[in-house]
């Protein structure tokens, strides 16, 4: 059963800017080992959680570094949830997520099903 769904959309021109302009919102955000990666991942990351919270009824709260996107050994994201993220998931009953993330151009998206 599906438990929420989530979409975010990112202007990756925009989220660079957005990290120029306050370096402290990268360490925010990411977890340290999201932070290596490329803006263009990073604004897909963001997007994902961004869904990840709509998918659970963005609930206040919730710690942006507790919603990890990881890539698996076939090369598929999957979202890894700890702490307040998790807390919320477990007491919707969340079992497992599906996550999906595109790149065109100069937008990233992210798709979330947030299932029992």
């Amino acid at each position: 059963m599906i438990i929420g769904i989530g979409v975010d959309v990112v202007l990756v021109t925009r989220f660079k800017q957005q990290l120029t302009k306050a370096p402290a919102l990268r360490d925010r955000l990411f977890t340290p080992a999201e932070r290596e990666l490329n803006t263009r991942s990073l604004a897909a990351r963001f997007a994902a959680k961004e869904a990840v919270a709509k998918a659970l009824g963005a609930p206040a709260g919730m710690n942006w570094q507790h919603c990890q996107i990881d890539i698996d050994a076939a090369g598929a994201p999957h979202v890894v949830a700890i702490g307040t993220v998790a807390d919320v998931a477990d007491a919707k009953g969340v079992k497992k997520w599906h996550l999906s993330l595109s790149h065109d151009g100069d937008v990233a998206t992210a798709m979330v099903v947030a299932e029992c």
